[in-house]
């Protein structure tokens, strides 16, 4: 298979029909939290973890890097050292 040459992915894409006619009372997409310079559809809203949810994430991200700082590694569950003498 040959690859395509500028003249003809610049045909196809002058012939694609993207969208055929948008009506004109639509409106965008919008779930009501959109302030900011993404869509509020984007990325989820920030949830506080307040109380002990809050100082167990904490905690499990403190022994976490604790784990890291000992030169142990964790990425697959069990902790090992993550290097290897020669």
């Amino acid at each position: 298979m040959t690859p395509f040459t500028e003249e003809e992915l610049t045909e196809l894409a002058l012939g694609a029909d993207p969208d055929p006619e948008i009506p004109t009372g639509a409106v965008p997409f919008d779930l009501g939290r959109g302030d900011g310079l993404l869509p509020s559809w984007y990325m989820p809203a920030p949830v506080r973890a307040d109380g002990w949810r809050g100082r167990v994430i904490g905690i499990v991200i403190l022994l976490v890097l604790g784990i890291n700082v000992l030169g142990l590694c964790v990425t697959y569950g069990f902790p090992e050292i993550g290097f290897h003498l020669p």
